[in-house]
């Protein structure tokens, strides 16, 4: 069983995600705020495995939500809710340790998948989200002195743009034709060449640096 904490200042939305939620066996929602503040004290009574987060809240917002969660109980998945009014919020997500994103009229069954998925270990970011994030970083974001030149194989490109998309290695595996043993060797290498320790920092790199259309196009 799942234990879900829905943290959104939205009645109408916070109970209808707690009525969608409650339909699948698997789930437990034990506990619905309408703030970070009355999340964080929650959190401290139930342990919910995992948080579906609204970025605007008042008292405490989502984003400083998810960086004190984080904290103190980096077991805990966080998986925002959004419609993503600007770059920022993304970047600061990512950087807070955010598992997973989900605009917020998402289907239902969609939002289901991705909290399973997220509890499996994967950073998700629905691909309505990934649109909206390129859109906005190559609209909004400077070019920066990052290496303008990255030794990166036809390959490792088509992984990478997998791995922004939330595949897992096993859906990966099979869209390249590869074991899964080998896509996880393969993941490994990409991280060295880039410097960073796992997915959610593969995907603020890719952004941060302004390397988007040569990833993604």
């Amino acid at each position: 069983m799942i234990k879900l904490l829905l943290a959104e200042d939205q009645k109408v939305l916070r109970e209808s995600l707690r009525v969608t939620l409650t339909r699948d066996p698997e789930l437990e929602v034990i506990g619905c705020v309408d703030n970070g503040s009355e999340a964080l004290s929650t959190i401290e009574e139930t342990l919910p495995d995992l948080i579906l987060m609204d970025i605007k809240m008042p008292v405490c917002d989502g984003l400083e939500c998810t960086r004190l969660v984080k904290a103190k109980y980096p077991q805990i998945k966080i998986v925002i809710l959004t419609t993503f009014d600007n770059d920022e919020t993304i970047e600061k997500a990512l950087t807070y340790g955010a598992d997973g994103f989900i605009l917020k009229d998402v289907d239902p069954e969609e939002i289901i998948m991705i909290i399973k998925n997220t509890m499996k270990g994967l950073q998700v970011i629905h691909h309505n989200v990934y649109s909206k994030i390129l859109k906005q970083f190559h609209d909004n974001k400077k070019p920066n002195n990052s290496p303008a030149n990255i030794d990166l194989t036809d390959r490792e490109i088509v992984i990478i743009r997998l791995i922004i998309q939330g595949k897992s290695n096993k859906e990966i595996a099979e869209s390249v034709f590869l074991s899964e043993i080998s896509i996880k060797k393969l993941v490994t290498k990409i991280f060295e060449k880039l410097n960073v320790e796992d997915r959610t920092q593969l995907v603020v790199y890719v952004m941060k640096n302004n390397i988007i259309d040569n990833i993604i196009n």
